[in-house]
C-alpha cells in the first residue's frame, strides 16, 4: 500500500503543478524536459539494477537485511520519485486537465478534483493488482520467482535506456 500512496502522491503532485501552470512550462523548455527525463531514466535503470541484484539474494543474512532496508517508507519514496520522475505523467496532464477545465471556473480546485479522480481510481487499481500480485507470489516456485525478478530488472534497465535515448 505504501507503493500505491506514493504513486498517489506523485498524481497529485502533478495535477497540482498542471493547475499552476509548472508542468506546461517544464513541457515548453527543452532543457527541464530533458533533465526531468535523465532522472526518470536514470531511476529506472536504478530499479532495473537492484532487481536484477535482489535476485541473488537468498534467504539468507543478506536477504533480511535486504528486506529490512526496503520499508514501509522507502516503499513509499520509491514510488512517489517514480512518479514525479515520469515526464510522460506530466505531459499527460498537460493534454488531459485543459480539455475538461471551464473557461470560468477556478482551475486548481477542478484540476485537484481531477486529480482526486485519477488517485481514486489508481488506489483501486493498484490495490486490486498488489492483491493479485501477492496471492500468485505465493504460488510461485523461488526459481520462478527469480526469473520473474531478472525479466523485470532487464524491462525495467531496457525502459531507462530507451527514455534515455529517445528523442523528444
Amino acid at each position: 500500500m505504501q507503493a500505491v500512496l506514493g504513486n498517489s502522491c506523485g498524481v497529485v503532485f502533478w495535477g497540482l503543478l498542471s493547475a499552476l501552470g509548472v508542468s506546461s512550462l517544464i513541457l515548453a523548455s527543452e532543457v527541464a524536459f530533458d533533465v526531468l527525463r535523465g532522472v526518470g531514466a536514470a531511476f529506472l535503470i536504478m530499479l532495473g539494477i537492484r532487481s536484477l541484484l535482489r535476485r541473488r539474494c537468498r534467504r539468507g543474512r543478506v536477504g533480511r537485511r535486504w528486506s529490512a532496508a526496503l520499508g514501509r517508507c522507502a516503499r513509499l519514496a520509491t514510488r512517489l520519485v517514480t512518479s514525479i520522475a515520469n515526464p510522460k505523467l506530466a505531459a499527460f496532464f498537460v493534454a488531459l486537465f485543459p480539455q475538461f477545465l471551464s473557461p470560468h471556473a477556478a482551475v486548481l480546485p477542478a484540476a485537484l478534483t481531477m486529480a482526486g479522480v485519477i488517485v481514486a481510481f489508481d488506489v483501486l487499481w493498484f490495490s486490486s493488482l498488489t492483491w493479485l500480485v501477492d496471492r500468485a507470489g505465493a504460488l510461485l516456485r523461488p526459481r520462478l520467482h527469480r526469473m520473474l525478478e531478472r525479466f523485470t530488472g532487464t524491462v525495467l534497465i531496457g525502459l531507462g535506456v530507451r527514455l534515455a535515448a529517445e528523442a523528444r
